[in-house]
């Protein structure tokens, strides 16, 4: 196992490079003086254009402000951005409700989408399987936007049960509905993905031949086709994890929520291009870790998979 995690680990270094320098060209390579708009409605003067420049290297060649730009992230710089406030500090601010967000987010996934699949794998071809088939579909086909701005209008304003936007706190509490809103469409993915695998199990020569031989249903069903069942439903989550880590841009807008999302679209509408590619570094290297914990968990729920 000690080996498998270290060859990974040694796997992501060639990933990470590439893609920290292909977002790193596309970045600086967009036409437009990055310096825009960064001094107010006027155009910076030129001692503060040169101060700038000569900070964030803008007059060097793109190789090697990409070589500067790893030394820094080797010591785990994420570079300053034209504000002079570091990348790392503000992300650190801003993970703390982005992580908490997505952890809600993957904990009403699991929980509503995998007990949806399960009855509705057992009840197949019943009613309460269509009515899973049915309103996972309808999940599926609505904009996020719109299921937000929905359960805000009726849970919101008109019940009162939850509040409307997110405070600088970021309670639980108030957490709840943002992070329904956030896991919706997941949790329809996994519902159909749950049911699927377990139809499929289900009719696997195994389980008829544990049922034969005497083991009662519920636990064969339990333990041993839902177990086989879970592997491309954490393979989802876990992916899906990642992709909520880096914040979601329509939610964190609807709900008002302080995230790394918010902060990806706020530097890229104000072209803070430091900003920009730390913040992606950052999703990069969540991904990757990600990645590496599924392949891990794959072991753990299958026992055949070896990692040596």
């Amino acid at each position: 196992m000690g080996k498998y995690v270290v060859r990974r680990l040694l796997q992501m270094i060639p990933v990470l490079l590439g893609a920290t320098f292909l977002i790193f060209a596309l970045v600086f390579y967009l036409p437009g003086d990055p310096l825009a708009g960064k001094c107010g409605e006027r155009p910076c003067s030129e001692a503060v254009a040169a101060r700038l420049r000569a900070e964030h290297n803008l007059d060097d060649p793109l190789l090697v402000r990409y070589g500067k730009y790893l030394g820094k992230l080797a010591q785990g710089d994420l570079g300053t951005n034209y504000y002079g406030i570091p990348v790392a500090e503000d992300l650190g601010k801003r993970y703390t409700v982005t992580g908490k967000l997505a952890l809600m987010a993957l904990a009403f996934e699991g929980l509503i989408g995998i007990a949806a699949g399960v009855v509705a794998g057992i009840r197949k071809g019943r009613f309460i399987d269509s009515l899973v088939l049915v309103s996972s579909l309808m999940l599926i086909s609505i904009p996020v936007m719109v299921v937000g701005s929905v359960l805000q209008i009726v849970f919101g304003m008109r019940l009162g049960w939850f509040p409307i936007t997110v405070s600088s706190q970021a309670t639980f509490y108030e957490l709840l509905m943002p992070a329904f809103v956030l896991g919706a469409t997941s949790i329809a993915y996994i519902a159909r993905l749950t049911r699927n695998s377990l139809v499929d199990n289900l009719r696997a020569d195994y389980v008829r031949t544990a049922i034969a031989k005497g083991l009662s249903r519920r636990r064969a069903v339990g333990v041993h086709a839902l177990r086989n069942s879970m592997i491309p439903v954490v393979t989802f989550m876990g992916y899906d994890l990642g992709a909520l880590m880096g914040g979601a841009i329509i939610t964190e807008r609807i709900f008002n929520i302080q995230g790394v999302g918010g902060y990806i679209f706020t530097s890229i509408r104000s072209r803070d291009g430091i900003a920009v590619v730390g913040t992606v570094t950052a999703l990069i290297l969540v991904y990757l870790l990600m990645n590496l914990l599924v392949d891990l968990l794959y072991g753990v729920l299958d026992p055949r998979i070896s990692h040596d």
